[in-house]
């Protein structure tokens, strides 16, 4: 039971072990052009979950006060802009 809680506990490593050890049985996966295709992959799927999840993780008064704010801003910006000169 005790090993149970252990993997429980250290999950992420296990997982980082695994994957660097199948990275090192079989590279051709991860090359590209290979089936994971890195060179989108990383570029922007990776890119674009990192941005999302730290999208959820931001406090819901932080959230709400940055959508107020946006539209004061562009409506003072357009207001007092030089559209009828």
């Amino acid at each position: 039971m005790r090993l149970l809680e252990r993997m429980r506990k250290e999950w992420f490593m296990i997982g980082i072990v695994l994957a660097i050890a199948g990275a090192k049985l079989e590279p051709s996966i991860g090359v590209n052009g290979g089936p994971l295709m890195p060179e989108i992959t990383v570029s922007y799927i990776a890119v674009a979950t990192i941005f999302f999840n730290s999208g959820l993780s931001l406090n819901t008064e932080v959230a709400d006060s940055r959508l107020h704010a946006s539209p004061c801003v562009f409506c003072s910006d357009f207001n007092q802009g030089s559209w009828w000169k």
